[in-house]
């Protein structure tokens, strides 16, 4: 008989039993690439990176003027969050969030399909890629990465990638919003809700069953005696108020700013706001004030305070 015991449940994301089989929680909806968003003017399609995996990317267009028709713009890559189980481009918060301004199995394979991703990126540098898009509108001396939760993760890991992997490329900058980052002994606020900080610790193994554990690199970058080889000119890490990864933020941002890193980080805290308010209220005023932010540092227009 079928045991279908709950051993682990991360709501809204995953849900384990005590027979293995593992359940996806959040059931989200696809939103189809549009050449023409009717709200923001912006062109989105899909595009298979790497047919052998299906490794795939949802890539997106500003509207040009006459006037910017042959200008090269900054690009962006952007690494979804939802706890390395969940979402995709498609989902309707990510979707709608890029065009305001990617898993099916074990890790590592979301990193693994990150780099092949990154390095289609690079490979339109010369302007002989697959991708017309990237020939003809990228500005290749301005690419940034981003990404929130878990592809806050997995963006601070590429760009550590990076300097193994491409010496002679750097990133003009990396955008951490709210990253998973994490390990069992708890650190600041942590302390006041042990009950979630339980249910955290359980979540990396069932994601990740062949890692390390908590040593791993991947999860936790306080332990990388390379953090600073990190291939990026500036890092823009955001936290919350009442996000239980508020800490590791911050920690993140002390550590890479006491570091040997040859770089400027900066950190921005939205009080009162929790883990991706962004997403799930895009319209409020500190989800305005956070996007911004964000697209000034992408323009490199001003310096970003601490706390808004």
């Amino acid at each position: 008989m079928e045991n279908n015991e709950i051993v682990y449940e991360f709501k809204p994301y995953l849900r384990v039993y005590k027979n293995g089989r593992k359940e996806r929680i959040l059931v989200t909806i696809f939103v189809p690439p549009s050449m023409e968003d009717p709200n923001t003017g912006v062109s989105s399609k899909d595009i298979i990176i790497t047919p052998e995996t299906g490794v795939s990317s949802r890539i997106y267009l500003p509207k040009f003027t006459q006037q910017q028709i042959n200008k090269r713009f900054p690009l962006l890559i952007y690494f979804h969050g939802g706890a390395f189980c969940v979402q995709s481009p498609s989902s309707p918060i990510y979707h709608n969030y890029v065009t305001s301004l990617i898993p099916e199995h074990y890790l590592p394979v979301a990193y693994e399909d990150s780099w092949e991703a990154i390095e289609w990126v690079l490979s339109h540098s010369t302007g002989h890629g697959s991708e017309i898009w990237l020939n003809n509108h990228v500005d290749y001396n301005r690419v940034f990465m981003g990404g929130d939760s878990a592809g806050a993760n997995i963006s601070h890991n590429m760009a550590l990638r990076l300097a193994r992997a491409h010496h002679e490329f750097q990133f003009s900058g990396v955008i951490l919003i709210h990253p998973y980052f994490w390990d069992v002994k708890p650190i600041g606020s942590e302390e006041k809700d042990m009950s979630k900080k339980i249910i955290m610790d359980k979540l990396w193994p069932n994601i990740y069953p062949s890692s390390t554990g908590y040593d791993d690199l991947l999860i936790n970058p306080y332990k990388n005696p390379n953090l600073s080889s990190l291939r990026c000119k500036r890092v823009l890490v955001c936290v919350t108020e009442e996000d239980l990864f508020r800490d590791r933020g911050w920690l993140y941002y002390e550590t890479l700013r006491n570091s040997e890193w040859n770089g400027v980080v900066e950190i921005k805290e939205s009080l009162g706001e929790n883990h991706v308010f962004h997403l799930l209220n895009p319209d409020s005023e500190n989800a305005v004030k956070m996007k911004e932010l964000v697209i000034s540092f992408l323009n490199h227009q001003e310096r970003i305070p601490s706390r808004i």
